[in-house]
């Protein structure tokens, strides 16, 4: 809020000090002629400065006023009317502000030039002889063509003409075209106000639809997450069941496992990514729960580029595709079978190769909840710059395979 004041009174001052220092270049520099003619100089330098107080006050009381009705929120039809409305109020406060400010002192510019053309009326009337004519008395008007002809010029290049009863009267018609001058200041300065804060408002609701977006893919992907750690921890505990009565040795071995795997899952679900080393480690780990169960029928091959054990990949994503590959493979051979885990770079991309004895029998892309999570967890995070993909190689071996960006 601070600094949204700041700039706002940085703009007010900047935007009205930039306007008086134009006038002031165009009526002192460029128009000089004219007040070598009348003079006037610093009655018009105080005047302008008067009217660029005035245009901040009353600029700034509107935008009080458009706060406070909460603007913003308004339709285009009733926004409209607050423009105009608002510009015209503004203008007239502007144009009786000044005035008020000028009756204050003793230096009004337009109190100079109205009586610099009140004095050149008076020689005006003078050169046509009328000043020894009562032409303004109804009672006895003057009828001469020449003399009414001077009488129209007069008004016309001063603005200033007799009343019925000889008073020297000043034609104020210029009081509408100030106002309107200063409604056309303030249409612009309203518009430019509106302006900014439109662009703003779509900048903050882009920045707003960006975090909701970021903090949607942040609840998604935990939401993957909790699902993949029971079905890790259910498949897991069902190994173990089995070795408890056939081998309590093993099964206690077994537990100590799956509690360093748990230790990891746990510190891997509070990050986006792992090392692949720190992956292959849990996912090592596993297998040897696996191998208690499976025994000679599950063989394991790992080939490792070691340059890829470095490389940031998603937590328990590999673990997953592993585990599927002996669940929907490996488990249904009578015989078993081998699951090849295989890393490597292929041009810009790391390759992750997970492959298992077996046929999908119909199991196509996004079939099962550890295919999706895969997906869903890879688009979430890479944004369709990360791919998945699960077939079949030959009649008996089935390969998932994830490709994704390289980390610099």
């Amino acid at each position: 809020m601070g600094n949204s004041n700041l700039r706002y009174w940085l703009c007010q001052f900047l935007g009205w000090g930039i306007f008086g220092l134009i006038h002031a270049y165009i009526n002192l520099v460029m128009l000089s002629e004219r007040f070598s003619q009348h003079g006037g100089q610093n009655e018009y330098l105080l005047s302008l400065a008067f009217y660029v107080i005035a245009g901040i006050a009353a600029t700034h009381i509107l935008r009080i006023v458009a706060k406070r009705m909460q603007w913003l929120r308004f339709s285009f039809t009733r926004f409209f009317f607050l423009f105009i409305i608002g510009c015209a109020g503004t203008a007239i406060l502007m144009y009786y502000g000044v005035d008020a400010l000028e009756k204050a002192t003793p230096y009004s510019f337009d109190k100079y030039i109205q009586n610099y053309k009140l004095d050149k009326a008076k020689d005006a009337e003078a050169k046509a002889g009328l000043d020894k004519i009562a032409y303004y008395n109804t009672a006895t008007p003057v009828k001469d063509s020449l003399s009414l002809k001077a009488v129209s010029d007069i008004k016309k290049s001063t603005g200033w003409y007799r009343n019925t009863k000889g008073e020297w009267k000043f034609d104020d018609d210029l009081q509408l075209l100030g106002i309107y001058q200063n409604m056309l200041l303030v249409a612009l300065w309203f518009l430019i106000y509106i302006v900014y804060h439109y662009l703003d408002k779509n900048r903050k609701d882009q920045l707003d639809r960006l975090k909701l977006e970021n903090t949607v893919k942040e609840l998604e992907l935990k939401t993957i997450k909790s699902h993949i750690n029971p079905h890790f921890i259910f498949n897991s505990l069902n190994s173990i069941r089995a070795l408890v009565d056939e081998n309590p040795e093993r099964a206690r071995r077994a537990i100590t496992e799956l509690s360093n795997i748990l230790r990891s899952s746990m510190h891997a679900e509070k990050a986006e990514t792992v090392t692949l080393q720190k992956e292959l480690d849990i996912v090592e780990d596993y297998l040897a729960l696996e191998h208690m169960r499976f025994e000679e029928r599950l063989k394991v091959e790992m080939d490792i580029d070691p340059d890829t054990l470095g490389q940031p990949v998603p937590p328990m994503m590999l673990q997953t595709l592993v585990e599927n590959s002996i669940k929907h493979g490996i488990s249904k051979l009578i015989n078993g079978g081998t699951v090849r885990i295989i890393a490597d770079f292929k041009e810009d991309n790391l390759e992750l190769l997970v492959q298992n004895t077996g046929q999908l029998n119909g199991v196509r892309n996004g079939d099962g909840f550890g295919i999706k999570s895969t997906q869903d967890r890879l688009n979430l995070m890479y944004q369709g710059k990360a791919t998945f993909e699960i077939k079949n190689l030959d009649n008996n071996m089935v390969q998932s395979r994830v490709t994704m960006p390289v980390a610099v």
